[in-house]
């Protein structure tokens, strides 16, 4: 029995590090660890019914992910879906990068800006003939399905996204995610809310402070009515409001810029908080978090999912690191065009492919998020 619970903390800590990386696929941590525990009672309930009966000991049987590893990269796509617009395509609003290197003992988190101008490669499954322009189109473009305007798909949209990600960092990926804004704030409903430190006064466009959305100025061109404000300091966020501040960009100091790390440490305090509630003692609290979701998470596996959390079980939560790509715009006024990431940035994922993040950063320690 203490084997098997040891088993299942193991399992849950792997998935945790999936977590770090990439909201989505820790949730599919969950899931693995759920669907092996089942798999084990399944076994137990036949050794409980069935007489016992001699057999040859068996050759011991690999673990789960026994032939996953490193380095692993793992791209996690947050989606502006609007349920409500008949065929609305998914925009990529937020788009995250893990790297875990070949000892599995680590990850790096970073986020590209969706307004970054990049090449998009031609994709004629969606009939796009390829051009350079914002990264977040790259998901809408990819997500067209010829003869069914109405009905976009967003696994295309990600394979998309993912091929021009990949084509800018030169990283390949190994699996990734496409969480819904509506199923993030699900996620950290689940789990009871998140604490999380606000580094600056943040209002928003979308919310008032009971939650409600806000309305529609007339004729178009923003919003009228109360704004939710949160405050600098540390803060007890629901679903609503985690989600809220993680949209957030105008009134920033920096933007964009200040939006991305505000979404990766959003991401380690829910990590934070599933370690908080040993949420692998509660099997109900654990359904309820892998319910949660529903079909507001797309998996683009990948290895399995059971395998990419054994792989990734001796990583330790404490050994994420945020690191912030500092960018630029391209062109001023009407003549924007997107924004670039500054040399230092680029440099960075230079040494990220090559094997060489860790060095890069502690000669860089402005590029590490510190909250």
């Amino acid at each position: 029995m203490a084997e098997q619970a040891g088993t299942r903390r193991r399992r849950w800590r792997a998935g945790l590090a999936v977590v770090a990386a990439a909201v989505a696929l820790a949730v599919g941590g969950t899931v693995a660890a759920r669907l092996v525990a089942d798999r084990q009672t399944e076994r137990g309930a036949g050794r409980v019914t069935a007489a016992p009966t001699p057999s040859p000991t068996p050759s011991p049987t690999p673990p789960p992910g026994a032939d996953v590893t490193g380095p692993l990269n793992l791209l996690l796509v947050g989606v502006d879906t609007r349920v409500s617009v008949p065929g609305w395509e998914p925009h990529g609003d937020a788009v995250l990068v893990a790297h875990v290197p070949a000892g599995l003992d680590r990850a790096y988190l970073f986020s590209l800006p969706r307004d970054l101008l990049v090449d998009i490669p031609a994709y004629p499954k969606a009939g796009y003939a390829g051009g350079r322009t914002k990264l977040t189109h790259a998901m809408s473009y990819g997500s067209r399905v010829p003869g069914q305007p109405k009905k976009p798909s967003t696994p295309q949209g990600y394979e998309l996204l993912r091929s021009t990600v990949s084509g800018y960092t030169g990283l390949r990926f190994d699996a990734g995610a496409v969480v819904t804004f509506g199923g993030f704030d699900k996620l950290v409903d689940a789990v009871g809310g998140v604490d999380l430190y606000v580094d600056q006064r943040t209002v928003s466009l979308h919310r008032r402070p009971d939650g409600r959305h806000r309305e529609a100025a007339p004729g178009g061109g923003g919003y009228v009515g109360p704004q939710m404000v949160y405050d600098k300091g540390e803060r007890h966020l629901n679903g609503w409001q985690a989600l809220d501040y993680a949209r957030q960009r105008y009134g920033l100091k920096n933007g964009d810029y200040d939006r991305q790390r505000h979404q990766q440490q959003l991401i380690r305090a829910i990590v934070a908080k599933m370690q908080a509630e040993s949420l692998p003692r509660q099997p109900d609290r654990v359904e309820q978090v892998v319910g949660a979701l529903g079909d507001t998470l797309v998996y683009a596996g990948g290895p399995r999912i059971v395998d990419l959390a054994y792989a990734l079980g001796g990583l330790p939560a404490d050994r994420l690191v945020l690191v912030g790509l500092p960018g630029e715009g391209v062109g001023r006024g009407s003549g924007y065009r997107g924004e670039q990431l500054e040399p230092v940035g680029r440099k960075f994922l230079t040494a990220l492919k090559e094997g060489r993040a860790e060095q890069y950063l502690a000669d860089h320690p402005e590029l590490v998020v510190k909250n």
